[in-house]
C-alpha cells in the first residue's frame, strides 16, 4: 500500500470513530486486568478452601471422634479419606519395575510413536517392524493413567511404596447442604 491509499483510508476514520475505538480499547483493557486479578483471587480462595475442607476441618472433626455431624440448617459434614498418587518423574523406572515384578504391569501404558510425511505410507505401514532397522525418529511414552493410579493405591495401600508412587492419604470433610 502506497503513501496516498494509507492518507485516504485514514480520511475515512472520524473523531467520533477514533474515540470509540479508544473507549472500547481501555474497556478491554480494565477487562482483562480485572480477569487476571479475579483469577488469582480465586485461586487463593481454592487454597484457603482445600486447606480448611482438608486439613482444619477433618482434624477437628477426628479431634472428636466424628465422621458425620449435620448442622442447625440441615446440611451434613461428612470427613472421609482419600487416597492420591503420582508417579515422580525421576521415580519412575522404579515404579514401573516394581509394577512389573508384582503383577500389576497392565496398568503402564507404552505409546511408540513417529511422524511420517506425505509420500511414506509403505514406511509407515512397515513401521512395527522395520523402525530400528530404518533409524526413523520414535517418541516414546510410558505412564499409568492418573485416575488408575488412584484406584490402585487405594487398593494396595498395605504393600504400594508410598514414596515411589507418590503416594498421599489424607481426609476430606464434603458438606451437602439441604435442598430448600
Amino acid at each position: 500500500m502506497d503513501f496516498e491509499s494509507a492518507a485516504d483510508n485514514l480520511k475515512g476514520i472520524t473523531e467520533t470513530g477514533m474515540s470509540q475505538i479508544s473507549k472500547l480499547a481501555t474497556m478491554a483493557s480494565a477487562m482483562e486486568e480485572d480477569i487476571v486479578r479475579l483469577k488469582a483471587e480465586l485461586k487463593e480462595r481454592e487454597k484457603a478452601y482445600r486447606e480448611v475442607t482438608e486439613d482444619q476441618l477433618p482434624a477437628a472433626m477426628m479431634e472428636h471422634n466424628l465422621k458425620k455431624l449435620e448442622l442447625h440448617d440441615g446440611a451434613e459434614i461428612t470427613v472421609s479419606e482419600y487416597v492420591s498418587a503420582s508417579i515422580p518423574k525421576d521415580k519412575q523406572d522404579e515404579a514401573f519395575a516394581w509394577l512389573n515384578n508384582n503383577g500389576h504391569g497392565d496398568l503402564i501404558k507404552n505409546v511408540v510413536s513417529t511422524n511420517f510425511v506425505r509420500g511414506q505410507e509403505q514406511i509407515a505401514e512397515d513401521f512395527a517392524d522395520e523402525l530400528n532397522s530404518r533409524g526413523l525418529p520414535v517418541n516414546t511414552r510410558k505412564w499409568v493413567e492418573p485416575m488408575t493410579l488412584k484406584a490402585f493405591a487405594k487398593e494396595q495401600i498395605s504393600i504400594i511404596p508410598m514414596d515411589t508412587f507418590g503416594v498421599y492419604v489424607g481426609y476430606k470433610t464434603k458438606i451437602k447442604r439441604k435442598e430448600r
